[in-house]
């Protein structure tokens, strides 16, 4: 999105940078879209969760707003659709949810590539699941490398507000899917011990779908929020920029003369006074007596 685009498209009165420190549109609409589109089914229980399902049920979402914890998205993938999951991302109740979009917009293509896509393992050293590939984007915008603790290697943002681990080592299956223990971990705030936002992934998820939720969190362009929606960006920290509504384009000499002629006074109608003609003569005066 150009800060160019016309403003009266925009959803939102301010511009917020940025963009990690945004938070949910509080709709989960836009993320789930791109699985709608593919011919997703969505389904709800009686709470009001909502349940989408790959054709051949071995792609998992949920939006639980009415979840047990703050994991508001919770997608798994599957080799055998009655097995265990492959590998689960969890994104929590304030995350930006253009964030959300981008996994799962990636999502929605690599179902149509096929297993080999959405099941692909990160492999260290090859040209396209390099774990590293999913950091470059962020390197790219000035985040900078950090050792945080031992196991643990870690990009920064250049405010020091949010950041991305990668735990190295062997971590427990279950654990990850679960809870915030996972092979990577994207957050915001002023610290990782509590964040404002935060996103999982385990081990086994497709350096695709990573790749797509950095790309996304670098991408320098600010995002659209409302002002009084305090909850929609980190208040105290996040730069707002009012968004100017779109101005009239400037007049063409045809417009200046119209709107001349339409201030121009109406021509008065003439009087009805008697007027010299060389075809009529005046009257003569009556005789004196």
């Amino acid at each position: 999105m150009s800060l160019h685009d016309d403003r009266h498209t925009l959803d939102g009165d301010v511009f917020v940078s940025p963009r990690h420190l945004v938070g949910s549109t509080c709709t989960g609409d836009p993320a789930l879209v791109p699985l709608l589109d593919h011919g997703w089914d969505l389904q709800y229980d009686d709470l009001g969760n909502v349940y989408v399902n790959a054709p051949d049920r071995r792609v998992r979402l949920g939006y639980l707003p009415e979840g047990e914890d703050d994991g508001l998205w919770r997608i798994n993938a599957y080799k055998d659709p009655f097995g265990p999951p492959t590998w689960g991302a969890c994104f929590n109740d304030r995350v930006p949810t253009e964030f959300v979009q981008a996994f799962t917009t990636a999502i929605a293509t690599a179902y149509e590539q096929g297993p080999d896509t959405y099941l692909a393992r990160p492999v260290s050293g090859t040209d396209e699941h390099d774990p590293f590939l999913a950091v470059v984007p962020l390197l790219q915008q000035g985040w900078q490398i950090d050792r945080p603790r031992w196991g643990v290697f870690a990009v920064q943002a250049p405010d020091g507000l949010a950041g991305l681990e990668f735990t190295t080592g062997d971590l427990d299956p279950e654990a990850e899917l679960t809870t915030r223990d996972a092979r990577w971990q994207l957050w915001a705030g002023k610290s990782i011990d509590r964040p404002v936002w935060y996103a999982t992934a385990s081990t086994d998820t497709p350096v695709a779908l990573l790749t797509a939720v950095t790309q996304c969190v670098a991408d320098p362009t600010p995002l659209p929020r409302w002002r009084q929606e305090t909850l929609s960006y980190i208040e105290g920290m996040a730069q707002l920029t009012p968004i100017i509504p779109p101005q009239p384009p400037a007049p063409n000499p045809l417009d200046v003369q119209r709107a001349a002629a339409s201030r121009r006074p109406a021509a008065l109608p003439a009087a009805s006074v008697p007027r010299w003609s060389t075809t009529s003569r005046p009257a003569l005066p009556s005789p004196r007596r």
